[in-house]
């Protein structure tokens, strides 16, 4: 490449080039921190990543919030830290606290911080309730000064939501501890070992239908479906290969088992996929967890007789499935969070779905979802011209005569002004849900919606759909970066995370 350049060219140095990475990072940053000064609410996300070895940690923290000057949701990395050995959840909030502190975000202004559910993280943002107890036993051992207490600026804790995609996946995870379903995936992992350790098979499987095997693997989503999927896919090629290679296959009875397998995980698959997205997917968690739960019923009434393993790890996956979920789904719960039934709520597509359900269940997620959204916006009620006359007559204060009465009982007096209140908002947004188009979705559908009839609703309905339900974003700032941080090139620590800034960014 470097004979065919032209010879006048003169190649950058390291510092040259360093010092464009610098140059780029820091203009991003002020374009990406004029966003988040203008954003309503941001929802905060969290990962950890250790390289082999353990010779380095570091922890990605990104921000997602709704961008009003391009009036679309907008998910961005904020920091690559490297972290110091133990992750404990002081180090873990010590940083989330120097990064909020950086970017100028106020912790009034996250609506959550999105997390997997790794004791750390837990123990690093705990729930109010949990804090409240904490400050409680802090008062009894002993009395605080006032004025120590007062001096500095006090927050209240950041609530925390687990991430629903790692959640669903320690539901799937259930099959390897099932003993019938574990000896049959062990069998197929052996399969697919052996024809990826051969050259030969592997090209003959190539030959014959163009296409490998998957490995699965613990730490990537649905992987145990993807090998299962790509297995019956090729199932021909495959044992007509490897009968010519003499390895032993499934038999006809395992193959039957490995489709019914397979459609047991399909449905946990494609919410996944769905729920991993960057944004506008938390009003989707709901109706997934409530297909899921009925597929899972459906699954356990259907092979109860014919296969009596898999209708009992179906049971068992639904059990777990609402025991783990229970912030979302339970009301009386008492982790529970409303935000999630409050951007189902929200969203038109689905809340037209969920009215029309009876069940008591969604009808109180939907109840708490309105209690939210009447909670999160101060109430306003009626004001008129003539209002700081009447409130000065009810104090005892003689009202302010105009000055020119001919003029002021003869011209047209101006009309009053009506501020319309959250509970009007909400009814008006249910009579409109009557005449939606569905093909619209649900943040499509609150910017067609004029700011002086939802002047409190709006702002507030952009900003929750526009909420991930998962972390994947920050996860996946280690997968796009890994030849970054492959070998010792992590010892540039600002280069690295400058560099990952420009490349998850696009800055």
């Amino acid at each position: 490449m470097m004979e065919k350049i032209d010879k006048r060219l003169t190649v950058p140095k390291k510092t040259k080039m360093t010092n464009l990475i610098d140059d780029m990072y820091l203009s991003g940053k002020v374009k990406f921190k004029q966003r988040l000064a203008m954003a309503r609410k941001v929802t905060i996300g969290l990962d950890i990543w250790t390289k082999k070895g353990l010779t380095a940690s570091f922890l990605a923290i990104s921000a997602c919030y709704f961008n009003t000057d391009d009036n679309k949701p907008e998910h961005i990395l904020l920091n690559l830290k490297q972290l110091t050995h133990p992750h404990t959840a002081q180090v873990i909030s010590g940083l989330v606290d120097e990064s909020l502190q950086e970017w100028g975000i106020h912790k009034d202004k996250i609506l959550t911080i999105i997390t997997d559910n790794g004791s750390n993280m837990v123990a690093a943002f705990p729930y109010e309730h949990e804090e409240e107890a904490s400050s409680t036993e802090d008062d009894d051992c002993g009395e605080t000064d006032d004025e120590e207490a007062g001096s500095g600026e006090r927050y209240e804790p950041l609530g925390r939501t687990p991430c629903v995609v790692h959640t669903l996946q320690l539901v799937v995870n259930l099959i390897q501890k099932d003993n019938s379903i574990k000896r049959l995936l062990d069998k197929i992992r052996h399969l697919v070992r052996q024809f990826r350790k051969s050259s030969v098979a592997t090209e003959q499987l190539l030959q014959q239908c163009g296409l490998s095997l998957i490995k699965d693997c613990p730490t990537r989503w649905s992987s145990s479906y993807l090998m299962l999927s790509r297995l019956l896919e090729v199932k021909e090629s495959l044992t007509l290969v490897a009968n010519t290679m003499g390895w032993d296959c499934l038999l006809p009875s395992e193959w039957q088992k490995v489709v019914i397998l397979r459609d047991l995980l399909l449905p946990f698959a494609e919410h996944t996929k769905v729920l991993e997205s960057d944004t506008s997917c938390l009003s989707l968690v709901v109706p997934a967890l409530m297909d899921l739960k009925s597929h899972l019923s459906e699954f356990s009434q259907t092979h109860a007789r014919s296969y009596r393993d898999l209708a009992s790890l179906a049971q068992k996956m639904s059990d777990n499935l609402l025991e783990r979920f229970t912030h979302f789904l339970d009301v009386d719960a008492e982790r529970f969070s409303p935000l999630a039934a409050a951007a189902c709520f929200l969203d038109s597509n689905v809340a037209e779905v969920l009215i029309e359900n009876e069940e008591e269940s969604i009808q109180n997620l939907l109840k708490e979802g309105e209690q939210y959204i009447v909670r999160s916006v101060p109430q306003q009620e009626e004001l008129a011209d003539e209002e700081d006359n009447r409130n000065a007559e009810a104090e005892g204060t003689p009202a302010k005569q105009p000055r020119f009465k001919f003029f002021s009982s003869n011209h047209s007096s101006r009309p009053k002004i009506f501020k319309t209140t959250v509970k009007q908002e909400l009814k008006k947004y249910k009579e409109l849900l009557s005449d939606f188009n569905s093909e619209v979705s649900g943040i499509q559908f609150w910017l067609s919606q004029s700011d002086t009839i939802f002047p409190n609703m709006k702002p507030l309905a952009l900003d929750i759909l526009s909420m991930p339900a998962s972390q994947a974003f920050a996860e996946r700032v280690f997968s796009l970066t890994g030849d970054l941080s492959s070998g010792r090139r992590n010892r540039a620590r600002v280069t690295l995370e400058r560099s990952a800034f420009l490349k998850l960014n696009k800055a």
